[in-house]
């Protein structure tokens, strides 16, 4: 794990959401988890290189994005899935064109919505800050975040891009993530509670795992060929305690694969990133 660089933006609050970009290799996406429906882009030392509004959108709690192949272009998805108090009938997924680098490399102006989806819990409302494209299985993940043990939802990508509501599809618990000790009450005090809850969450770009982000750790679940995503989620991850920021909460993979880099959403606002290829 290294320390690559901070976020040069002063936008960036609370940034509670990373993607990598597929058209300029080492180019991010990074967002707040509310106020304006604006993406702003970074590089892996954190520069500012300028903002994209989604227009129409809004940003009433948005904590993970993810990006999805359709035909020959790739689309950013947002996740408009926060709910503290679980009392949201539904959540939002935003839809649009992955941005693309203008005059100097900067980024600037809007991007129009091209889909929106409505999303409901055949259980009922959960919290969660966790989303991810499954490129496998071709569907989209959710992970919500206080369930003990967390709870894994899906809806597939076909849905997801041609409906305008969907009810996610339970498909089960996964493992529990180590709970709190007393060494970490010492170090979190307060937030404590809240250290092994998903804060976000990012697939490879080959499917072959899962990596999970929470306040004090990285969790990293390697996938077999034609293995389900709840059964990789019921075995014992690999655990990195990490890094070391306030609140961490973005994560993204590479799109190479061969790293994941991580922020938080408190300022002042690391990066970081972890090199993983030497051991898969």
């Amino acid at each position: 794990m290294e320390q690559t660089g901070w976020l040069a933006s002063d936008q960036v609050m609370e940034a509670s959401g990373l993607q990598a970009s597929h058209s300029y290799a080492g180019d991010f996406f990074v967002h707040n988890d509310e106020g304006e429906p604006v993406l702003y882009a970074i590089d892996e030392s954190g520069a500012d290189l300028g903002s994209i509004s989604i227009v129409p959108a809004k940003n009433r709690d948005w904590e993970d994005i993810t990006s999805v192949p359709v035909g020959a272009e790739r689309w950013i998805v947002v996740g408009d899935i926060g709910d503290n108090m679980a009392k949201r009938s539904s959540v939002k997924l935003y839809f649009a064109e992955e941005p693309r680098a203008g005059k100097f490399d900067r980024y600037s102006g809007q991007q129009l919505l091209k889909h929106a989806l409505t999303l409901t819990y055949p259980d009922g409302p959960r919290d969660c800050e966790a989303m991810a494209y499954d490129p496998v299985d071709q569907q989209i993940l959710l992970l919500s975040k206080r369930d003990k043990p967390p709870r894994l939802y899906a809806v597939d990508l076909e849905t997801a891009l041609t409906g305008h509501h969907a009810e996610l599809k339970y498909l089960g618990e996964m493992t529990k993530l180590r709970p709190p000790t007393s060494r970490d009450r010492f170090q979190f005090g307060g937030r404590t509670d809240f250290i092994s809850q998903p804060t976000g969450m990012d697939i490879s770009p080959d499917g072959s795992e899962i990596a999970i982000i929470t306040y004090r750790s990285l969790y990293r679940f390697q996938r077999e060929s034609g293995e389900a995503w709840l059964d990789v989620l019921r075995k014992a991850p690999l655990e990195v305690v990490g890094p070391p920021a306030v609140q961490n909460e973005a994560i993204s993979y590479s799109v190479d694969g061969k790293s994941v880099y991580v922020t938080t959403e408190k300022k002042p606002t690391p990066l970081f990133r972890f090199k993983f290829n030497q051991d898969k």
